[in-house]
């Protein structure tokens, strides 16, 4: 199978890349760093692959999707451009065999956002078990190392002249309009979305989503949604367990370098928080991509991937 990587030299290209180049099963088109600006050439790849992957910002990747004429090319794309379209499947299968056979038959594939990954599953099943309300006020903080900001904030964070205030945790996106948020609403289905609090600190990769929620706002026990959890997530990629922590202390680093993504969830009887970890490079980005690539070829979902 013909694979190309429109994007091949950002953060999420260059580590779908890296992974690819080791598999014998499938063969890259690779671009000069001149072919890669042309528009002919870019044509002309994704037209001959069998797979295309698109690593770019919103406007690239829709200028990438008309650029396809082949019919036979399946799109997988990273982007925010396509995730809350009903033409392109949502590339997070473990949330239902619906959402996996539709990455496996569709030939558009949209991979979900970092945050919203968490925070998707995390509501998802709890609106689909029909035990939290679709017009529930939620609240979502998620804590994330510094390449999810890509090659200028990698740079900023690794300069040995950084600002003194980056040593710090920093929130972002503090308008209430980052671009996850449709996707978070559209995807798990709830009214409004919610009020939301990425943070950014001094580490590499990794991620930690947190939904803080209270036992009136369910009508079920926490153990319960445990029991929800428990029978959606039991793949090597997405799981429940028990407890994430180490000493009641969670790590948004904890499965930094990894695909997986672990659901856990703390609290008492009457304040619930509801917890995902995993790496925002991982099944944040590439780790889910690449799953996404191993449906559509029919092959073993964690094949090249690190859990």
């Amino acid at each position: 199978m013909k694979i190309f990587i429109d994007g091949r030299s950002g953060t999420t290209g260059l580590r779908i890349y890296e992974r690819l180049a080791e598999r014998s099963d499938i063969e890259l088109i690779v671009l000069s760093e001149e072919q890669r600006k042309e528009a002919d050439c870019r044509r002309e790849a994704l037209n001959s692959a069998d797979v295309a992957f698109l690593c770019l910002p919103d406007a690239a990747a829709i200028e990438a999707v008309d650029m396809v004429t082949n019919k036979h090319t399946v799109i997988i794309d990273t982007s925010t451009a396509h995730r809350t379209n009903n033409d392109w499947a949502y590339g997070f299968p473990e949330l239902s065999l619906k959402h996996e056979a539709a990455i496996a038959s569709s030939g558009r594939v949209a991979v979900p956002g970092c945050h919203a990954s968490g925070f998707i599953a995390l509501v998802y099943p709890l609106i689909e078990a029909g035990v939290l309300d679709k017009s529930a006020l939620l609240t979502c903080f998620s804590l994330t190392g510094y390449s999810g900001g890509g090659k200028k904030m990698i740079a900023e964070y690794e300069s040995d002249d950084k600002n003194s205030l980056m040593y710090a945790p920093r929130q972002y996106g503090l308008s209430q309009q980052h671009k996850h948020l449709k996707e978070m609403r559209a995807i798990t289905g709830i009214n409004l979305p919610p009020i939301f609090c990425p943070i950014v600190d001094d580490f590499y990769s990794g991620m930690q989503v947190t939904v803080p929620i209270f036992r009136d706002q369910l009508s079920c026990t926490a153990d319960d949604v445990k029991n929800i959890y428990k029978s959606k997530y039991n793949s090597p990629l997405v799981s429940f367990e028990d407890a994430t922590d180490e000493s009641g202390m969670l790590s948004a680093a904890a499965l930094s370098g990894k695909d997986n993504m672990k659901i856990a969830v703390y609290g008492n009887d009457d304040r619930i928080l509801l917890t995902a970890v995993y790496d925002n490079l991982g099944k944040g980005a590439s780790g889910a991509a690449l799953e996404c690539l191993n449906i559509i070829m029919g092959k073993e979902k964690t094949l090249g991937l690190e859990i």
